[in-house]
């Protein structure tokens, strides 16, 4: 714009953002907890119309002691082979104009070769001008299921973080592929995020829990500043808390240690220590996964 005097201001940047076409990557393993995150996804894939861009070739990423195949019937009820996978999803109908495109990736976690694993991914994503990628995982972790699910969302990217308030990680150690892949993203300059949601670990390892799926869709809403399906998660996560809260009332040591957790919760989460705490939870999960004891798996 030119000023009276006829000099011209320089132009205010645009806010970082993921962008209109963003890759959302999760995966069945140790970054699952409660099945949040592939429930997440997976929700995505049911609510709209996908197709498939690119699978890995099994063989060069799996274990089969650890992930076996499957024998499975079909529709008419003839039995085959269904061998663990991770596949890139794309909508089959484009965003509106000015409207996201959330391109889906899950499957099962890979055993070996991650960099290679990732490169695959992310040379699709350049060659289709992916915008944005973000992780989603969950984590089993001392809190309440009766508070709101906290979802930790970071970035190591400057731009990004200081656009959309998210943290940074301060930690170091042991990663897994959700990492690798954010990694792979940042350094082939896509920006990348990661979302992850604190379970109940009293409950995580049990039954699926849709109070944190329906916790990192929100947050991924925020994110992208797109609208997302929820399906019927609401009246899941009411059934899920009731559930939880029903057996906590015939078990007198379960109720008095979900009271200390909430009494915990409600004293870190004050508004001005609220991003700390999270972050300060995060870290220390992650310390105690120090890689003992995942069977191979990483973060």
């Amino acid at each position: 714009m030119e000023n009276e005097d006829g000099t011209i201001d320089a132009k205010t940047p645009e806010p970082a953002t993921l962008g209109r076409r963003i890759i959302i990557a999760a995966f069945d393993g140790w970054n699952d907890a409660g099945e949040a995150a592939t429930s997440a996804v997976n929700l995505l894939l049911g609510e709209g119309d996908y197709e498939r861009v690119v699978s890995v070739d099994p063989e060069l990423y799996f274990d089969y002691q650890y992930t076996r195949p499957t024998v499975e019937a079909d529709a008419s009820g003839r039995r085959g082979l269904r061998w663990p996978e991770a596949t890139l999803h794309r909508p089959t109908r484009g965003a509106a104009p000015g409207g996201t495109e959330f391109w889906v990736l899950t499957g099962v976690e890979p055993a070996r070769a991650w960099q290679a694993f990732a490169a695959e991914f992310i040379d699709v994503a350049l060659r289709e001008d992916v915008s944005g990628f973000v992780t989603l995982g969950s984590m089993m972790a001392d809190v309440p299921h009766t508070r709101p699910i906290s979802i930790f969302a970071g970035s190591d990217n400057d731009a990004l973080r200081d656009a959309l308030a998210l943290e940074r990680s301060s930690y170091e150690g042991p990663v897994g592929v959700l990492s690798v892949l954010g990694d792979a993203a940042e350094r082939a300059g896509i920006p990348s995020a990661s979302l992850w949601a604190s379970v109940p670990h009293y409950v995580a390892g049990h039954t699926p829990s849709p109070k944190a799926t329906l916790a990192l869709l929100d947050r991924l809403e925020e994110l992208a500043a797109a609208d997302l399906p929820r399906g019927t998660l609401s009246a899941e996560a009411a059934t899920w808390e009731a559930t939880i809260d029903a057996a906590a009332a015939d078990d007198d040591e379960m109720r008095e240690y979900i009271q200390q957790l909430e009494q915990a919760r409600d004293t870190v989460e004050s508004p001005e220590a609220s991003g700390d705490a999270i972050a300060q939870a995060f870290e220390s999960y992650l310390r105690r996964s120090d890689g003992r004891g995942r069977d191979d798996r990483g973060r």
